[in-house]
C-alpha cells in the first residue's frame, strides 16, 4: 500500500494531472484525492498556494488526523502538526536545533533565534533581564504617553489612515495607529534620539521588507548595517553617559535599553557593537512586526464578534483573555517554526534523518481539538485557554493549556512580554478613545465570494477599516 511520502505528486504536476490548489469557502479543503487506504490524500503544491495563505486550518486538520507528521517530498522537510509532538520539539533543542543561517540570519544578523546552547543562553539571560518583570512596569508609561499622542493626531488635518465625515469617523487601524505605534516603543525603549526616530522606523521597514527575497534582501542588509554604524555612536557614549526613561511625573525610573546593553559586561566583556545590534534588531522583529500583527487581528476578531466587543468596553481585565485567544486562534507572524535535527529520530511513528528540515507549525497546534474545544470558533470565554502569566514551558493544568504561539522552551519569544503588554495597554486607550466602533465591510478587502472581509489565514491584516461616533 502506497503511503502519503511515497507518491510522487511532480510526475502528475508535470503531466498536466494536477493543477493549482484552487480557493474554497473558509473551513472547507479541496479535494485532492484518496489514497488506496482510505485516507484524503495531500498535494504538497498546497504549500506554494494562495488558497494554504488563506484558507489554512481545514488543511491543518486533515494533516492532524491523518499525517500528524507529514513528510512532504517536494520541499523535502517535514510538517509536525499536533500539540503534544509540536511542544515536544520545541522544547528539544538538543535533537531539534534551530536552523542556521535561514533568511532572518541573512537581513537580521547573527540573532539569538539561530544559536543554541551555551551561546543562546549567554545572549538569551541579557535579553529575560531586561524585557519582562519589573522593567515592563517601568516602561508603561512611555507605552501609554505615546498611544494617547498618536489617537490624538488624528484630529490633525490629513492625518494617515483617518477620513471624517458629519456624524462619525473612519480610520484604518493599520495607517493610522499599528505600523507605527510598536516601532515607535521600541525607539522609545531602547532609547533612540527622537530626531533620529524618523529614520529608524526607514531601517525598520526596509529590514522587514528584506525577508522577501534576493532584491529586498540586498537592501535589508544595507540598512542593517546603517543601523549597526548609527549604533556605533551610541554605544560609545552611553557607556559613560548613559541616558533614561521616565515616569509620568518626568522622574527617571531606569536607563533606556541601549545605555543598559552598552553597559552589560558578560563573562567579564563588554557586549560587542554587533551583539547590541543583534538585540535591537531581534527587538525590532519581535516587538515590531508581532505587536502590530497582534493588535490588528486581535481588533478585526472583536470586531467580528460584538458581544465579546462589548464585553472587553465593559471590563478591561479581559483584554488579557482576548490577546491569548487572538494569539491562539490566528497568530499574526512565526506560525511555522523551522528546525533541523541533529540525530535520527522519530515523531508519532515517523522516522526523521539527522538533518532533516521540520517546521513545527504551531498554527496547527493551537487548534489541536485534542485541547481545545471548538477550536475553530475565536471565543475569550473559553475556559480551556490557559492566560495566566505566560511561561516559558507552557502550562497544562486542570483543563487549561497554554497556546504555542510564541514557542516552548529554550527558544521561547523573548518579546513575547513586551508584545502582551503593547497590545492590552494600546487598546485599553483605543477602547477609551472610540466611541461604538464597528468594522467598516465596505471597505475591508474581499474574499473570494466578493462579499465576506477577507479571512486573517496565515499571518496577519494590512489594513483593517473601523467606523466610530465622533
Amino acid at each position: 500500500m502506497a503511503d502519503i511520502a511515497d507518491l510522487d505528486w511532480s510526475a502528475g504536476v508535470k503531466a498536466g494531472t494536477y493543477e493549482d490548489i484552487p480557493p474554497m469557502p473558509v473551513g472547507q479543503a479541496a479535494d485532492m484525492g484518496t489514497a488506496a487506504d482510505g485516507r484524503p490524500l495531500i498535494n504538497p503544491r498546497l504549500f506554494d498556494s494562495a488558497e494554504y495563505l488563506r484558507n489554512p486550518h481545514p488543511y491543518f486538520r486533515l494533516m492532524r488526523e491523518h499525517y500528524p507528521v507529514f513528510r512532504d517530498k517536494l520541499h523535502n522537510c517535514y510538517y509536525v502538526t499536533r500539540y503534544d509532538d509540536a511542544r515536544a520539539c520545541a522544547a528539544d533543542d538538543l535533537r531539534f536545533n534551530t536552523i542556521p543561517k535561514g533568511i532572518a540570519s541573512t537581513v537580521l544578523g547573527n540573532t539569538q533565534l539561530e544559536l543554541s546552547g551555551v551561546e543562546h543562553r549567554r545572549r538569551r539571560g541579557v535579553f529575560d533581564r531586561h524585557l519582562a518583570g519589573r522593567a515592563l512596569q517601568d516602561r508603561i508609561h512611555a507605552i501609554e504617553r505615546l498611544a494617547t499622542a498618536m489617537i490624538a493626531a488624528w484630529d490633525k488635518p490629513q492625518a494617515r489612515g483617518v477620513t471624517d465625515l458629519s456624524s462619525c469617523r473612519t480610520i484604518d487601524l493599520g495607517a493610522a495607529f499599528c505600523n507605527e505605534f510598536p516601532v515607535r516603543v521600541v525607539c522609545e525603549v531602547l532609547g533612540f534620539p527622537e530626531e533620529s526616530q524618523d529614520q529608524f522606523h526607514y531601517w525598520y521597514q526596509t529590514m522587514m521588507d528584506g525577508f522577501g527575497g534576493s532584491a529586498t534582501a540586498r537592501q535589508g542588509l544595507e540598512a542593517r548595517q546603517d543601523l549597526e554604524d548609527f549604533v556605533v555612536g551610541l554605544v560609545q557614549a552611553r557607556r559613560s553617559d548613559p541616558t533614561y526613561l521616565y515616569d509620568a511625573a518626568g522622574n527617571p525610573v531606569r536607563e533606556d535599553l541601549i545605555s543598559t546593553l552598552s553597559r552589560t559586561r558578560v563573562d567579564g566583556d563588554y557586549l560587542s557593537t554587533e551583539e547590541i545590534t543583534s538585540y535591537i534588531a531581534l527587538l525590532v522583529g519581535g516587538g515590531g512586526e508581532t505587536t502590530r500583527g497582534a493588535i490588528m487581528n486581535m481588533w478585526y476578531l472583536l470586531l467580528r464578534h460584538p458581544e465579546q466587543l462589548e464585553a472587553v468596553a465593559a471590563d478591561d481585565t479581559l483584554w488579557d483573555a482576548a490577546f491569548q485567544e487572538t494569539l491562539r486562534f490566528a497568530i499574526p507572524t512565526g506560525g511555522l517554526q523551522p528546525r533541523h535535527t541533529t540525530v535520527d529520530l522519530e515523531v508519532c511513528g515517523v522516522p526523521i534523518p539527522a538533518g532533516s528540515l521540520v517546521h513545527i507549525v504551531n498554527h496547527s497546534a493551537n487548534r489541536d481539538e485534542r485541547y481545545f474545544e471548538s477550536p475553530n470558533t475565536f471565543n475569550i470565554f473559553r475556559e480551556d485557554l490557559y492566560h495566566g502569566k505566560m511561561l516559558r514551558s507552557g502550562f497544562m493544568r486542570d483543563g487549561k493549556t497554554s497556546h504555542l504561539s510564541f514557542g516552548a522552551g529554550a527558544h521561547f519569544c523573548p518579546g513575547a512580554f513586551i508584545s502582551h503588554q503593547e497590545a492590552t495597554a494600546c487598546s485599553k486607550i483605543l477602547m477609551r478613545s472610540m466611541r461604538n466602533p464597528r468594522l467598516n465591510v465596505n471597505r475591508m478587502a474581499k474574499d473570494i465570494d466578493g462579499v465576506s472581509p477577507v479571512p486573517i489565514g496565515l499571518g496577519a491584516l494590512r489594513e483593517l477599516w473601523i467606523d466610530f461616533d465622533r
